[in-house]
């Protein structure tokens, strides 16, 4: 009788750590299934609206050797431009050049126009 006794205690000791390691992967599979569902969470994001493309419009400007603008001309008059650089170098012995600016275009109406 006394085997049968130790043996059953130890069949016992052993069903009792069996089922407290199951009882421990079931809590970790369920703490590890709501992490699982916590981090599955989609994110939505507003579009944003697509802005124009600014617009631009290229212009001539003259410039002296100190890098001052003297004056603006329009894309299309650059034979105009070139003679104004003429007039400045045959003026003084300053060196004057053409060089094409980019402007941007606005669609506001400037405050000036309407005084």
């Amino acid at each position: 009788m006394g085997k049968k006794k130790t043996v059953s205690i130890k069949k016992a000791r052993a069903e009792v750590e069996a089922a407290e390691k199951q009882a421990k992967t079931a809590t970790k599979k369920k703490a590890a299934t709501k992490k699982k569902a916590a981090t599955k969470k989609k994110v939505t994001r507003k579009k944003r609206a697509a802005k124009e493309p600014a617009r631009f419009r290229l212009i001539w400007g003259v410039y002296s050797s100190s890098m001052k603008e003297e004056s603006r001309f329009s894309y299309d008059q650059r034979k105009e431009a070139e003679k104004k650089t003429e007039q400045l170098k045959a003026k003084s012995k300053k060196l004057y050049w053409i060089q094409p600016i980019k402007e941007e275009i606005s669609d506001e109406p400037d405050a000036d126009d309407d005084a």
